[in-house]
């Protein structure tokens, strides 16, 4: 899958993730990055054969003090080697890039890993909330 399309596939699944998340989302870039490095996986104590789908860089709104400000955008980094990789089909690729959006943007919020598990669920089950009624939804930054 070209990088291109992969990107118009990360814009559809951003309009797809519950619309309270889109909304709130506010100086956060969402980068595509071919791989995580293997320096960020061994940060992260990931081994073969997981890898990392995607990441949230920055500082949680919930740890922001009084003067938090002038900060470069926090991001969200999406890795389409291992999304792709690990897809049956353009339908999952879609599906884990929801998947990986709300999860990161949850991290982004502060939410707790049970927290976002929750807000996944409802996703799944097509309850989180009315998803694609915006045409043309607020949306951070991509690089």
């Amino acid at each position: 899958m070209t990088r291109e399309h992969f990107e118009s596939l990360v814009d559809e699944a951003f309009r797809a993730i519950p619309r309270e998340f889109r909304r709130r989302l506010k100086n956060v870039a969402i980068v595509v990055e071919q791989e995580p490095s293997p320096a960020l996986l061994a940060e992260m104590e990931i081994e073969p054969p997981d890898t990392l789908f995607g990441l949230y860089q920055g500082t949680p709104l919930t740890q922001r003090t009084w003067d938090y400000g002038n900060r470069l955008p926090d991001r969200i980094v999406l890795f389409q080697g291992p999304i792709t990789d690990g897809a049956v089909n353009e339908d999952d690729v879609f599906d884990t890039v929801a998947e990986t959006l709300i999860h990161e943007a949850g991290h982004y919020f502060g939410m707790s890993e049970e927290q976002i598990q929750v807000v996944e669920e409802q996703y799944w089950r097509g309850d989180a909330g009315e998803q694609n009624d915006d045409p043309e939804p607020e949306r951070p930054g991509r690089s």
